[in-house]
């Protein structure tokens, strides 16, 4: 499968990268509004690979090229780009293809982070909403810490809920997460619940915050 990684510069643009190139043998190519930032982007993800014993190609376009080619577009940009995003690359994605949101609207004060939906409920229901008619949407990887993801020496065992109407795409969603070894990815109905979910990822950042030795807080389900 090809994956575009739009916003793959970022943090866990990278750690996607990262762990699909080291794990997976999907087709990854990092998008950016920068292509060649892009371009620098994915050769320093291929001799990060290669420390590790993996030879893979990644390339790097821009954000338009890069959704254009792709079957699956993650939206691995802040919560405050993603309409824009979607919007510059809507006549390049088609009904075939899958968008996975992993954004989270949060703002901080002095007291830690706060979720803060946009006015459609989630940032999945935003993507949603801008996303051409007939291309399925799914929210995926909330709640995952771009550090420990990015890490490939950290053995993972973590889970990460999955939202969307359509069932095909949750499936191709669930296949790619459950693709990255030590992560497990369940199911947790359609994108009217994705508030639910994407509220956790504040909660857990400020669990990292205030405990010593949990910087990199995930969660599991038992």
């Amino acid at each position: 499968m090809r994956i575009a990684i739009l916003g793959g510069t970022g943090d866990i643009g990278q750690a996607l990268a990262l762990r699909w190139g080291r794990d997976t043998d999907h087709e990854l190519l990092v998008g950016s509004r920068d292509p060649e930032k892009a371009r620098g982007k994915a050769e320093e993800y291929e001799t990060e690979l290669d420390s590790v014993g993996v030879e893979r190609t990644v390339k790097g376009f821009g954000n338009e090229m890069a959704a254009d080619r792709a079957d699956v577009v993650v939206l691995a940009v802040p919560a405050y780009h993603v309409r824009d995003t979607v919007e510059a690359v809507a006549d390049r994605i088609e009904d075939a293809d899958v968008l996975i949101s992993p954004a989270v609207g949060m703002e901080r004060d002095e007291e830690g982070f706060h979720y803060r939906p946009p006015q459609t409920g989630s940032v999945t229901e935003l993507v949603a909403d801008v996303a051409p008619e007939g291309v399925p949407v799914v929210g995926a990887f909330h709640n995952l810490s771009a550090d420990r993801l990015a890490n490939l020496s950290v053995d993972l065992d973590l889970d990460t809920l999955v939202v969307g109407d359509d069932g095909d795409a949750v499936d191709i969603a669930v296949r790619l997460a459950e693709g990255i070894e030590g992560l497990r990815a369940l199911p947790a109905g359609g994108a009217a619940n994705a508030a639910e979910v994407e509220s956790l990822t504040p909660l857990l950042i400020n669990i990292a915050m205030e405990n010593d030795g949990m910087h990199d807080v995930g969660v599991k389900f038992e």
